[in-house]
C-alpha cells in the first residue's frame, strides 16, 4: 500500500440552541468562551455562530435542520480545579456543577446548557499540571 496524504485536522461540533440571549449568557458569560462570529442569512432568520475557548471550537445553531438538542460533548482541559472554582464563583442561576472523580481516575465537571446539550470538561489523570 502507498502512503496516504489524507489527514484529519479537527472536529467542530454543532449544538442546537433556541434563544440567542440564553446561549450567549451560558457560553460567553458563564463558560467564558469567546464569540468568534455570527451569521444570519437575513435579519429575521435563525442565528448560526461560532464560539471558542482556546483550541476548543463549537458552532451554535438556531436552524432546526442542523442538529438535534441533547448532544453530549467531552472537552479535555488542564487546570480543572481552577475551572471548577471559577464556575462556582459566578453563581450562575442554572448550574452549580460539581467536581467529580471518574471511575477511571480523572476529574470531571458536567454541565448542561439551557437547550439540553451536555458538556463534560475532564482532566485525564486528576492532577493539576
Amino acid at each position: 500500500m502507498g502512503e496516504s496524504n489524507v489527514r484529519v485536522e479537527s472536529l467542530t461540533p454543532i449544538l442546537r440552541i433556541f434563544d440567542e440571549e440564553k446561549a450567549k449568557q451560558f457560553y460567553l458569560g458563564f463558560l467564558e468562551f469567546q464569540l468568534d462570529w455570527e451569521h444570519r442569512f437575513e435579519v429575521d432568520f435563525p442565528l448560526y455562530m461560532q464560539v471558542s475557548y482556546g483550541p476548543c471550537v463549537i458552532h451554535l445553531s438556531e436552524h432546526h435542520g442542523d442538529c438535534t438538542p441533547g448532544a453530549a460533548l467531552r472537552i479535555e482541559v488542564r487546570g480543572i480545579q481552577e475551572l471548577h472554582a471559577k464556575l462556582l464563583s459566578k453563581r450562575y442561576n442554572y448550574a452549580r456543577p460539581g467536581l467529580e472523580t471518574a471511575p477511571w481516575g480523572g476529574l470531571e465537571i458536567r454541565v448542561a446548557d439551557p437547550f439540553g446539550n451536555r458538556l463534560t470538561f475532564y482532566q485525564k489523570d486528576g492532577t493539576e499540571r
